[in-house]
């Protein structure tokens, strides 16, 4: 039985697909696996994961064409990861999806997420097409997630403006920016002190915002915003301590120690980033966690599994079995599902 909880990582089964290539967020040319629990669960095995979160943190508004995009989608979306909980107790939890075509699809969604298909919180991008936490559209969606202090999951997207990238993948450089960008505005906007139950967890450890929060503190009052709230360094630093992180390509020591000046090891989750990540990837990222010589054996088992369990309850009952690929479909559904194109 694996031991770890992974918090971070990506639901690509064919309603996702759809989802993201009718936003035009994945080329139609890419081949990408499709998601299938046998494969999820065979490359847990190997990796002493015993359960994962499973999200697609794409957030996306509507449009002219067809004003309730993607609310319809999004809905078939939770409803697929809801039936993959219920069909392998124990192996997995979902954060749902929320549609931004307007206020109230989105809190629609939280309610139908949440009270009827039970996940186990909600997932979010960086920035809603262009709007970050403190804008005055995401307002009412904050203040529902505060008032339910559930998990709430920040994973970093492009912003809006693509020359940043300077003609290269957002994830080298701007997506743990777009991160710091959004937390930042929104300690500066006031956002945490008009909902203080938000309870985030910030994807790749938060990205570059521990490096950044001896001097977001100082510069509190040299050139705030004319919306900004009246915020001092206490307040940066009490926030930026209360947030979650986890280590899905951040475990390496430029990403943990950095985390480690602004919160502890009781705040720190362990992530993977299956199915965006390479396997790879994810294999030397976890031997990083594990070489770290600032993490006694305490402080790993609590960023391994503790942590998650006090997020979520799911993971806590003793009446899940816990269910392994079947060894004879293992090869044959790989073979079957790696060349999907999209």
């Amino acid at each position: 039985m694996g031991r770890r909880i992974d918090v971070h990582s990506h639901y690509m089964g064919e309603v996702g697909y759809r989802l993201l290539t009718q936003s035009g967020l994945i080329p139609k040319n890419f081949p990408v696996p499709l998601w299938a629990p046998e494969a999820a669960i065979e490359f847990m095995d190997r990796h002493d994961i015993a359960s994962q979160m499973l999200s697609l943190p794409f957030s996306l508004r509507g449009n002219a064409t067809d004003p309730a995009f993607p609310a319809p989608l999004v809905r078939e979306l939770n409803e697929a990861m809801a039936d993959v909980t219920t069909r392998h107790p124990g192996r997995f939890g979902a954060f749902a999806t929320l549609p931004f075509n307007s206020t109230d699809a989105a809190l629609d969604e939280i309610e139908y997420a949440l009270d009827v298909l039970n996940l186990d919180g909600v997932a979010v991008s960086s920035n809603v097409g262009g709007a970050y936490f403190g804008d005055a559209y995401l307002e009412p969606i904050l203040a529902e997630l505060g008032r339910r202090e559930i998990p709430l999951f920040v994973h970093p997207i492009d912003c809006v403006h693509p020359d940043l990238n300077l003609g290269r993948a957002g994830s080298f450089v701007e997506f743990p920016m777009d991160t710091a960008r959004n937390i930042t505005n929104a300690i500066l906007t006031g956002v945490f002190q008009r909902h203080p139950g938000l309870k985030l967890v910030l994807a790749h450890c938060g990205g570059v915002l521990p490096t950044l929060a001896w001097r977001i503190a100082g510069h509190l009052g040299l050139g705030q915003g004319p919306h900004d709230a009246q915020v001092d360094a206490q307040h940066v630093e009490t926030v930026l301590r209360g947030f979650f992180y986890e280590t899905a390509l951040a475990a390496s020591p430029n990403s943990l120690l950095p985390t480690f000046e602004v919160t502890g090891y009781e705040q720190i989750l362990f992530g993977t980033d299956y199915g965006a990540a390479t396997e790879a990837l994810i294999t030397e990222n976890i031997q990083q966690l594990l070489a770290s010589d600032v993490l006694d054996d305490r402080a790993r088992q609590a960023i391994e599994r503790d942590n998650a369990e006090r997020l979520f309850p799911r993971f806590t009952r003793s009446d899940h079995p816990v269910q392994h690929a079947p060894d004879h479909t293992r090869s044959e559904h790989h073979k079957e599902k790696s060349n999907v194109h999209i």
